[in-house]
């Protein structure tokens, strides 16, 4: 399983970017938090992957953050969350903010 990708940003769009590691191009999908701190492409980038797999295919998930890849992994084990429903769900509550709407039982948020 890949669990971490050092490379160069090769190019980032709405709900994913494709990391280049000594010349192989690695498809991420990550939340809008996390693709916003990877910058413009040609950066140095490292991000936490949570890797899945299909009968039909491997999904590789990006994340910039330990907290954010933790909360990734809990959201996905809620019935009816699946891993676009969790990043979505990120994008819009970081981890911080994510905490404190559950402690505080904030359904609107």
């Amino acid at each position: 399983m890949f669990a971490k990708l050092k490379g160069l940003l090769d190019s980032v769009d709405v709900d994913s970017a494709v990391i280049d590691v000594q010349g192989v191009g690695y498809l991420v999908q990550a939340s809008r938090t996390t693709l916003s701190r990877l910058g413009n492409p040609g950066n140095a980038v490292s991000v936490l992957i949570d890797t899945h797999v299909r009968e039909d295919r491997i999904a590789l998930y990006a994340f910039a953050t330990l907290a954010e890849r933790d909360w990734f992994r809990q959201l996905i084990t809620v019935q009816g969350v699946g891993p676009k429903a969790a990043l979505a769900i990120l994008s819009v509550l970081p981890p911080d903010a994510l905490a404190t709407a559950l402690a505080a039982g904030d359904a609107k948020a």
